[in-house]
């Protein structure tokens, strides 16, 4: 059993920034690739970054790549994802989620067998 809980979200101007932690217990955590999707209103979840157990690989959506960073502390069992400049289109809750640990570092929701119940970004223009 994995527990996710994420924190962090809120309401922030288009341009802004912000940072989206995810506590993780329950796993040995950095023997897991980590991962971060988001779904808002009506759309489909979508990924968004994934970094590996050690915090050496990491992949990004087109969509959020060089402005949001993702990164792991196995120390803290945390996994984080800086987000800037943020634009409306990133308004969605935003999901933490642990593979096990024979996965690998990958986009593909079906790999992660453990999800957090999500936190809300809202980007006003």
């Amino acid at each position: 059993q994995v527990q996710l809980v994420e924190s962090g979200g809120g309401l922030v101007q288009a341009g802004g920034s912000l940072r989206l932690s995810c506590a993780a217990s329950g796993r040995t955590f950095s023997n897991c690739p980590m991962g971060w999707f988001r779904q808002a209103p009506g759309k489909e979840r979508e990924f968004v970054a994934a970094i590996s157990r050690s915090g050496g690989r990491t992949v990004y959506a087109d969509s959020v790549k060089g402005r949001f960073t993702i990164s792991r502390d196995n120390a803290k069992n945390t996994v984080y994802l800086q987000m800037n400049s943020l634009k409306v289109e990133d308004t969605a809750a935003y999901y933490c989620a642990a593979a096990p640990p024979v996965r690998p570092t990958t986009p593909n929701d079906s790999e992660y067998d453990y999800w957090g119940q999500g936190t809300q970004v809202t980007v006003s223009s």
